[in-house]
C-alpha cells in the first residue's frame, strides 16, 4: 500500500496596511534609499500598528487559507505556529490563534527564527504521512518590528511585519511534499538572537536599558552561513526528491538580502527567473518570509498544478530547511 502524501491545501496572508519606506527610514536613521537598496534589495516593507498582535495577523491568515481549502475552523485538528515574536513568552500564540478562529485542537509554537515556515510543513508533513492528524494549520507570523532597534541602521532596515498561513491535508496522485530537509548549528547561535527576555538573561531594567532586548546580528558571518546552508539544503532536498536542476520550476526562498538569493542562484544553477522575489516589497518578514512568497507565487501563476516547488529558508539557531512539493 503506498503512504498517502501530504500537501497544502489552501493558503492565506496577511499584511499590515502600513508601510514604511526606505525614504521613510531616512528620516529615522542614518541611512539612504539607495544604501539600503544596493546593499539589500529591499525598497519598502510593512509594519504593524502598534497595539497589534502576531496572533492578530495570523489569525486573519488562517482564516483566508481554510476558506480556500474549502474547509471551517473545526475541520483542523492541529495548529502550528513558527514565529519569534509570540504575542508572550507564554501561552503559546497558537493557543490564541486556535480561539480567534474557533477552532477546538492541540495547538503549539515552533521557533526557528527565519527557518520556522518550512520547519513546521516538515513537522506537520510527517503528522498527515503517519495519519495522526488531517487537517493542520501550518502558521508563519510575525510582528517583528517590537524587537527591532530603530536606531541600528544595520538591521532596521531589513525587516518587516506579516502573517502567511498554509492548510496542510493528505493529496493524491503524485502532488504535494515529495521530500524535506532541515538542520541547524547551535554553535553560531550568537550570530543572530534576542539575548535578553529568557532564562538566561531575565527581563529587568538593566536589560531594558542596555538594549539586550533588541535583535542582534553579525551580518557578514550571517551572509556566508546563509549562502551556504541555503545552497547545500537545496541540493540535498531535490537529491531526496529525485528531482533534477532543470525539473525546478519555482523556488522560493527566505527573503532576507536580494546578495544572498542572486549568490545562492549562481551557486545552484537555478535562474533567477525560476526564483520568486517579493523582499523589495516586504523585507524579511523572517518566519512569515517563504509563506507570504509562496502565496505570491500562486496568486501570480508562477505557480501552477504539476509545478516542482523548493522552499528554503535560513535563520537564527543556525537552523535551515528546505521542502520539495509537487503543486
Amino acid at each position: 500500500m503506498t503512504q498517502r502524501r501530504a500537501g497544502i491545501l489552501g493558503l492565506g496572508i496577511c499584511l499590515p496596511e502600513k508601510v514604511l519606506t526606505n525614504f521613510d527610514l531616512e528620516k529615522i536613521v542614518d541611512t539612504t534609499d539607495e544604501w539600503i537598496r544596493t546593499r539589500t534589495g529591499i525598497k519598502e516593507r510593512r509594519i504593524a500598528e502598534k497595539g497589534t498582535k502576531t496572533s492578530d495577523l495570523a489569525a486573519k491568515a488562517s482564516l483566508e487559507a481554510i476558506e480556500s481549502a474549502k474547509l471551517k475552523p473545526s475541520d483542523i485538528d492541529l495548529i502550528i505556529v513558527a514565529t519569534i515574536s509570540g504575542d508572550m513568552i507564554f501561552p503559546a500564540t497558537a493557543c490564541v490563534v486556535q480561539n480567534k478562529i474557533g477552532a477546538r485542537c492541540p495547538a503549539f509554537d515552533l521557533s526557528a527564527a527565519c527557518s520556522g515556515f518550512p520547519y513546521a510543513l516538515t513537522v506537520a508533513d510527517g503528522l498527515i504521512r503517519s495519519g495522526a492528524h488531517q487537517h493542520i494549520l501550518v502558521i508563519g507570523a510575525e510582528v517583528i518590528s517590537s524587537f527591532i532597534n530603530w536606531k541600528d541602521r544595520s538591521t532596521c532596515v531589513l525587516f518587516g511585519d506579516g502573517a502567511g498561513a498554509a492548510v496542510v491535508g493528505a493529496v493524491a496522485d503524485g502532488h504535494g511534499i515529495m521530500a524535506t530537509y532541515w538542520g541547524s548549528d547551535g554553535a553560531q547561535a550568537n550570530l543572530l538572537y534576542i539575548p535578553a527576555g529568557g532564562s538566561a538573561i531575565p527581563s529587568s531594567v538593566s536589560s531594558v536599558d542596555s538594549g539586550l532586548h533588541y535583535l542582534q546580528m553579525d551580518g557578514s558571518e550571517i551572509f556566508k552561513s546563509a549562502v551556504r546552508t541555503m545552497t547545500d539544503a537545496i541540493f540535498e532536498v531535490m537529491k531526496r526528491a529525485n528531482l533534477k536542476l532543470e525539473e525546478i520550476d519555482c523556488l522560493i526562498p527566505h527573503q532576507a538580502n536580494l546578495r544572498i538569493l542572486n549568490a545562492v542562484s549562481e551557486r545552484t544553477g537555478i535562474p533567477s527567473d525560476k526564483m520568486f522575489i517579493n523582499l523589495d516589497r516586504y523585507g524579511n518578514m523572517s518566519a512569515a518570509s517563504t509563506v507570504v512568497a509562496l502565496y505570491g507565487a500562486v496568486k501570480e501563476g508562477k505557480i501552477k498544478k504539476n509545478s516542482n516547488v523548493v522552499i528554503v529558508a535560513f535563520g537564527g539557531g543556525l537552523t535551515w530547511a528546505a521542502c520539495a512539493i509537487r503543486w
